[in-house]
């Protein structure tokens, strides 16, 4: 049986870099613009994906229970001294506003979320 050309020799040789040459192309434009990724970065991303969508769902909640608050005017004066976002998620964390439903923590992306309604909140009704 006699070998075709291609498959003999130097011919071998440059199919088969090629070969290669297209296979690292092909990952490289894959994994940089096509979109592709690995498993563990998926799992990554849905999982921010699903806590924001959590944190969304639960920021109109916790600033209902914030406002349901007895002290809700004192609290939300206190809420708009504080200059700093991240002081003032503290504040609503340690107020325990932010705790989602069966937990036994506050959640911080969610005291942050709310916070900001919250400043909005008090902004609007000047």
């Amino acid at each position: 049986m006699q070998v075709p050309s291609i498959l003999q020799g130097e011919s071998l040789k440059r199919l088969l870099q090629g070969a290669a040459a297209g296979a690292v192309a092909s990952m490289v434009i894959g994994f940089s613009w096509g979109g592709w990724m690995t498993g563990g970065t998926a799992i990554k991303l849905a999982d921010e994906r699903a806590n924001t969508a959590v944190v969304a769902a639960l920021t109109p909640i916790c600033v209902e229970k914030f406002l349901q608050n007895s002290d809700a005017k004192a609290n939300l004066a206190v809420l708009q001294k504080i200059s700093t976002t991240w002081e003032q998620g503290d504040y609503l964390q340690k107020g325990g506003w932010a705790t989602r439903p069966g937990a036994t923590s506050s959640d911080y992306q969610l005291a942050r979320a709310c916070a900001e309604k919250l400043v909005l909140v008090k902004i609007a009704a000047q």
